[in-house]
């Protein structure tokens, strides 16, 4: 069953990024805790939509949305860390997009929100989707149909907040 707009993130899942000292993991509970936060999920790093499109709009608007009170953006995938730091700094994320790894689909598969890749060679990934979190509180989820990409990019984000 997957969430829907109320609900709460699913609590005490460990997500993970590089940082400065390297990986860093981080409980659900504590990256959402006390701030606004627009997570966009995407099957995976370097596949076609998602770098061409999904993480380049993002990058390219993270001004916009911060200033329309978004306090932290973030991109998941079911990738590691590292991967997710290496393609972040391919598309200059830098400190705009917090690479945020799902390497055990476990924030993916608690969020419902998983899609069946295996027939293609990827293994269970996430479906596109995008959602603002306000203090853990899930205000927006914008699911796409898929293989279909719109209506959870950075623009029709920026457009409905």
């Amino acid at each position: 069953m997957a969430v829907k707009v109320g609900d709460k993130v699913p609590a005490g899942i460990t997500l993970r990024y590089l940082g400065p000292d390297g990986v860093k993991a981080v409980t659900s509970d504590e990256f959402f805790a006390g701030k606004k936060v627009a997570l966009f999920a995407l099957p995976g790093a370097y596949t076609r939509t998602c770098s061409s499109k999904h993480l380049p709009g993002y990058v390219q608007n993270a001004a916009g949305l911060k200033g329309k009170g978004v306090d932290t953006i973030a991109c998941l995938s079911v990738n590691d860390a590292f991967v997710m730091n290496a393609w972040g700094k391919e598309h200059n994320a830098g400190d705009n997009v917090v690479m945020l790894g799902d390497g055990s689909c476990e924030f993916t598969e608690a969020m419902g929100l998983t899609v069946d890749r295996i027939a293609a060679g990827m293994g269970m990934r996430s479906q596109r989707y995008s959602m603002i979190v306000d203090n853990g509180t899930i205000i927006a989820l914008n699911v796409e149909p898929s293989g279909e990409y719109g209506i959870s990019s950075a623009e029709a984000m920026l457009a409905s907040l």
